[in-house]
């Protein structure tokens, strides 16, 4: 599980979280980039332009990885962030 902001970060795009939000939201529906695995700095699913459903979605394919929401949806980021060898968080 990876922030939006992390993602920018590692692309080289450091402030531009944003900017990947929007890409992820462009991908193709069979698109095998595991865009699911992606949150905001809350570790929350953020809202999709593609309405709740994708949202729906998202948690259920995480809950299939076994990653646990809280009693208000949040991910623990600090559990469940993933953290490339090597690297800085």
């Amino acid at each position: 599980m990876a922030t939006y902001g992390q993602v920018a970060r590692l692309a080289g795009l450091p402030g531009h979280a944003r900017l990947v939000g929007y890409a992820m939201s462009a991908l193709p529906e069979d698109s095998p980039i595991p865009w699911h695995r992606v949150v905001n700095a809350k570790g929350e699913i953020s809202p999709r332009s593609h309405g709740a459903g994708a949202s729906v979605l998202q948690r259920l394919l995480l809950q299939r990885e076994r990653i646990r929401f809280d009693a208000i949806g949040r991910i623990s980021l600090e559990l469940f962030r993933w953290r490339p060898r090597g690297r800085a968080r």
